[in-house]
């Protein structure tokens, strides 16, 4: 095949994992604006859940969503800080078979505009696990707006060019 050949959009299969002590998935505002991005994307009807934040129940949604649930992407929210309970990043990263340090690197720049300098404590990340690719995003609505416009949901349309995920893992 020739790779400078144009390729068609793909919908693809998207698990949102929010990470919260205190959110349920009817207040969860971060995980509805995720998966009302990814539809009006034409992605396929992401599937949502809510975990504490806890490494072992992490990693078990995390693993039964890319293993069982066959989610060719998973983008988690919550978790991402510095504060003793947050775990989301302690839970995922050693999972990964490879780390994508650009994202978190991207994300804090775009964040800078944002926030400022407390950009410095989000500790946003991805990686890919067992052919899945896997953000890790802070909690708030507005910085998973920021990821989700401005470089994950380019990075799942085929078409973006030079490359995308979608092109590069074959999804």
């Amino acid at each position: 095949m020739n790779h400078r050949q144009q390729k068609e959009f793909s919908a693809l299969h998207v698990k949102i994992i929010t990470v919260s002590d205190s959110r349920d998935l009817d207040c969860d505002k971060s995980g509805q604006l995720i998966a009302e991005k990814l539809i009006a994307a034409g992605h396929h009807q992401p599937q949502r859940e809510v975990v504490v934040d806890t490494i072992d129940d992490i990693r078990q949604a995390l693993n039964r969503s890319i293993n069982s649930e066959g989610a060719q992407v998973v983008v988690l929210n919550g978790g991402t800080g510095v504060t003793p309970r947050d775990q989301t990043i302690e839970a995922i990263e050693p999972l990964f078979d490879k780390q994508l340090p650009g994202f978190g690197e991207l994300f804090r720049h775009l964040s800078f505009a944002e926030i400022g300098a407390a950009t410095i404590q989000s500790r946003a990340t991805a990686g890919i696990i067992n052919g899945a690719v896997v953000f890790s995003l802070p909690g708030s609505t507005q910085a998973c707006r920021l990821a989700m416009d401005d470089i994950i949901l380019p990075q799942l349309d085929a078409r973006t060019k030079p490359c995308s995920f979608s092109g590069l893992l074959g999804l």
